[in-house]
């Protein structure tokens, strides 16, 4: 039997709400209360056993909520083939539950048959054009589904690189017809890593391709000038200069489907569904504003 076949909420479509992630800690309140939120999104890796709590609590939700998968490992940017094996495990967790959404990083986590705890920047030229779309074809011609590609946050630029981010991204899109997962958390982060300006850089986004914005916390630190320096860390609520371009964000390119990602020092439920609810109320906020023009 098809193991989506069991799940009346099968291709559901992911509401222009606010969603977060699924995190072990929270299943069983979730279970209890069902709560009044958008949509959850959970990592394919968390998924790629066959059996297990894991399933046993997704199963159960995905009769009530519609869910998007998120890849950190299949290593788009790597300049090496794409890992079969994992693309085959992610496959299977995107036809047992159908999500709305299927996505992945522009970074690259392997080498040489190694897989590195991190997602690793690309130099943005031509040939790492034709390695991401290459990838970005496979991708989507083996799980039969269009993707979304999200924007990174980066600490390093490439002196070999000679378009920008939003150049290359778009020159993607172009070429694959994928979409783009705009991680607003990440342009501020790399924004201020690099002295750019974030609010012109969200100016700048082909918004019209965008299919789901992430939202997240970052962390503070200092470089080896004493300059300061902020991480990716999903650690904490989002930051108010980041709810602020997310507004700018959403006022440019409509309502989007919102994730809260809090993926490391996880809060109780109440606190990450609170900040899913700020997320909700700006959304709400937005449309009464578009419809009343």
């Amino acid at each position: 039997m098809n193991p989506a076949s069991t799940s009346p909420m099968a291709m559901s479509a992911i509401p222009a709400r606010a969603g977060v992630g699924l995190k072990p800690e929270h299943c069983g309140e979730i279970l209890e209360c069902w709560p009044d939120v958008g949509w959850f999104e959970v990592h394919a890796e968390n998924y790629m056993e066959d059996g297990g709590p894991p399933h046993h609590f997704l199963e159960a939700i995905c009769q009530r909520y519609p869910l998007s998968v998120h890849g950190v490992g299949l290593s788009i940017g790597a300049d090496a083939p794409l890992d079969r094996d994992h693309l085959g495990r992610l496959k299977a967790v995107c036809d047992r539950y159908q999500p709305g959404m299927v996505s992945e990083h522009l970074a690259w986590s392997t080498h040489m048959g190694v897989f590195l705890n991190d997602l690793l920047p690309i130099p943005y030229n031509q040939r790492s054009l034709r390695l991401v779309c290459d990838h970005i074809d496979d991708m989507q011609t083996f799980l039969g589904r269009t993707i979304l590609l999200e924007n990174p946050s980066t600490y390093v630029c490439f002196q070999s690189s000679d378009m920008t981010e939003i150049e290359f991204l778009a020159a993607v899109v172009q070429s694959t017809g994928c979409g783009l997962l705009l991680d607003v958390n990440n342009v501020y982060v790399s924004a201020t890593n690099h002295g750019h300006d974030a609010t012109a850089y969200v100016e700048s986004f082909p918004m019209d391709h965008v299919g789901e914005i992430h939202l997240g916390g970052f962390a503070k630190d200092r470089d080896s000038t004493g300059a300061r320096l902020l991480i990716d860390a999903h650690d904490t609520q989002v930051a108010g200069p980041v709810w602020t371009l997310y507004e700018r964000a959403i006022t440019r390119g409509g309502l989007k489907p919102t994730l809260i990602e809090w993926d490391n020092d996880v809060p109780s439920w109440p606190r990450l569904h609170a900040e899913a609810q700020r997320a909700d109320l700006i959304l709400a906020r937005r449309g009464a504003d578009d419809e009343a023009a």
